[in-house]
């Protein structure tokens, strides 16, 4: 069964409850997932799952300190995790959210990630502005069902 990493760093729970409702929804499309808070996750985690997912809240216009360590711990695996499935997430106070996931998809690309967009609304992945809402919510679940669809595609065509 494909595994899936959904890490993130959440102070207020906005960025949690989107890192929930994202798990949850690759969860029902049949992938193993293994949620964590940044705060307990580490990067060696990344070597054995078929797709990361990082989630952060919105910063000066990119990803939390926390966030951006933990890529930057990364490093060492350069090469390594060429061909996983990469995903972002981020929630805001006001504006900057996509700037954010770019920032974070930035790292997973550099590794050799295959990062899918959407040509629905949110394209680099799912952020939220202020309180978390339903269409938020929604957004998430679209964005976890599609994730889950893109690591199986992937896994099944590797040998």
């Amino acid at each position: 069964m494909p595994r899936v990493l959904v890490v993130y760093h959440s102070r207020t729970g906005r960025t949690e409850s989107m890192a929930e409702a994202i798990a949850s929804a690759i969860e029902e499309e049949g992938v193993e997932v293994v949620r964590k808070k940044i705060a307990d996750a580490n990067p060696d985690e990344m070597l054995g799952v078929d797709g990361v997912v990082l989630g952060s809240p919105t910063y000066y216009g990119t990803m939390a300190a926390e966030v951006k360590k933990f890529l930057d711990d990364s490093v060492r695996f350069h090469g390594k995790l060429d061909g996983k499935v990469g995903g972002a997430f981020a929630s805001a106070g006001s504006t900057g959210q996509e700037t954010t996931v770019l920032s974070i998809l930035e790292g997973l690309l550099i590794h050799g990630m295959v990062v899918q967009g959407d040509f629905t609304g949110a394209h680099y992945g799912a952020t939220s502005v202020g309180q978390t809402h339903d269409v938020d919510v929604k957004q998430c679940r679209r964005f976890g069902k599609r994730f889950a669809a893109l690591v199986k595609r992937v896994c099944a065509s590797q040998p």
